[in-house]
């Protein structure tokens, strides 16, 4: 760790970690209510823990990318971020939104809209939080030196609070609300959040692999040019069924071919720069998480969404358990995992320890990928059936639901042992050290 201002991401990691686990346990308890219908329903009802659920999962991501910034950007900008005080009250702000958020979901107060159901005033300190984060990384930027890495990390934290904004237009009409609802919710995921990405990822691989930088920043100019390129007009596929003009069919149908070409050349990108290097870096948990970030990506993000892009399937398969199966398994790949390799990768010299605990992480990596394999199987068969079943032979809801139950077991046998990975990984990052470092010469 050269810059003592990179410690600022430790205390963002721990918060995100934190997050991370009432996520899973809220998504166990949501789980539970699937095949248990009354679990819990006087207390809290299903759509609090789904909330939580997502919620917590968006929340503790965005906390990843501020600690990853944070600890990225002095290495590439060199020299010390422009404030720690104002990270530590970006911070403060930031967990209070979170933990007020949760408050007042148990309380029964939101806004009803999916995945942006934060109330006003969590939303407000949510922004300023942001803004916070962005006016001191900008400066630390624009002080230093400027790289493509940190350039491309700024245009996608940019993008990702600009339009945020849209959260805060709520017009009455349904299908005016849901065109704008999906400018924050799919430009995020599926746009300017593949920026952060492919920064964070660039940053991980030249680290790791010690592969020269201007072949890592070639590669990086062609995957953000298609993100863009692809991840704007891929908002058509969101719009088939919401009342909007029909071309859109068209649009969404091409761009959203175009955007599994940039998830895959990042999954080209990853192995042919670890290849390259002959795997010559002692963190080898590192390596893996960044390997296996882009392949899961590509398969979630990438097919499992192009699968449903085409009109003519998504007018059968939209909203049943075939979507959450996308979901599941393109943001565990795409974010999920990458937040995960970025914390594999600088824990270890946070706590000043190179590198720890790497058989339990690398465990950690194999349970948590074979369970979430086993919730996305799960869903897929359930959302098969549930597609036939109710869509094409018109059964009722209900009794289709009693029909997919078993993948229901399946999914939440598949849960449990996702969240045991989880506890594995969490030790094996912030507990004991077992495992010092080899050499001093890879630790960068």
């Amino acid at each position: 760790m050269k810059y003592d201002s990179q410690g600022l991401a430790f205390p963002y990691f721990i918060a995100a970690l934190a997050l991370f686990l009432v996520q899973i346990l809220a998504g166990l308890l949501a789980g539970t209510v699937y095949v248990f219908p009354n679990f819990l329903s006087e207390a809290v009802p299903f759509h609090i823990f789904r909330m939580i659920h997502t919620n917590a999962l968006l929340v503790w991501l965005l906390l990843g990318y501020f600690g990853a910034s944070y600890f990225l950007i002095p290495e590439e900008s060199e020299r010390e971020i422009h404030s720690p005080k104002l990270a530590w009250l970006q911070l403060g702000i930031f967990v209070f939104a979170a933990l007020a958020a949760v408050g007042s979901y148990l309380l029964g107060i939101h806004e009803g809209r999916e995945f942006l159901e934060q109330p006003f005033l969590v939303k407000v300190l949510m922004v300023i939080a942001f803004l916070i984060f962005i006016y001191n990384v900008t400066m630390t930027v624009l002080k230093g030196r400027k790289t493509v890495v940190s350039v491309v990390l700024l245009l996608g934290l940019w993008g990702a609070a600009i339009f945020f904004m849209f959260a805060f237009y709520n017009p009455d009409n349904l299908a005016v609300d849901k065109l704008y609802w999906w400018w924050v919710v799919h430009v995020w995921v599926e746009g300017v959040w593949e920026l952060i990405m492919a920064a964070m990822l660039a940053f991980l691989l030249i680290k790791l692999t010690g592969v020269d930088r201007e072949v890592i920043e070639k590669w990086l100019y062609v995957i953000v040019g298609f993100s863009l390129f692809s991840g704007l007009l891929g908002t058509g596929h969101h719009y088939y069924w919401i009342g909007a003009p029909e071309y859109w069919h068209w649009i969404g149908l091409i761009f959203s071919f175009l955007e599994v070409v940039p998830f895959f050349a990042m999954m080209l990108w990853a192995f042919y720069l670890v290849k390259k290097s002959g795997r010559d870096h002692p963190n080898k948990a590192a390596i893996l998480w960044s390997l296996g970030c882009p392949v899961m990506a590509f398969i979630g993000a990438g097919l499992l969404g192009l699968m449903h892009s085409f009109p003519s399937i998504n007018f059968y398969t939209h909203g049943t358990q075939l979507t959450a199966a996308h979901g599941h398994l393109a943001f565990y790949g795409a974010y999920v995992m990458l937040n995960l390799a970025f914390f594999t990768y600088a824990l270890p010299a946070l706590r000043k320890l190179q590198p720890f605990n790497q058989t339990l992480n690398i465990w950690s990596f194999w349970l948590m990928n074979a369970a979430m394999i086993g919730i996305t199987f799960a869903l897929v068969f359930a959302g098969i059936l549930q597609t036939h079943l109710q869509r094409v032979l018109e059964m009722g809801y209900m009794k289709v639901q009693s029909q997919i139950e078993l993948f229901y077991w399946l999914r939440l046998g598949a849960g449990v042992f996702f969240i045991i990975g989880a506890l594995m990984f969490i030790y094996s990052a912030l507990g004991p050290a077992r495992e010092q470092a080899l050499t001093s010469k890879h630790t960068h």
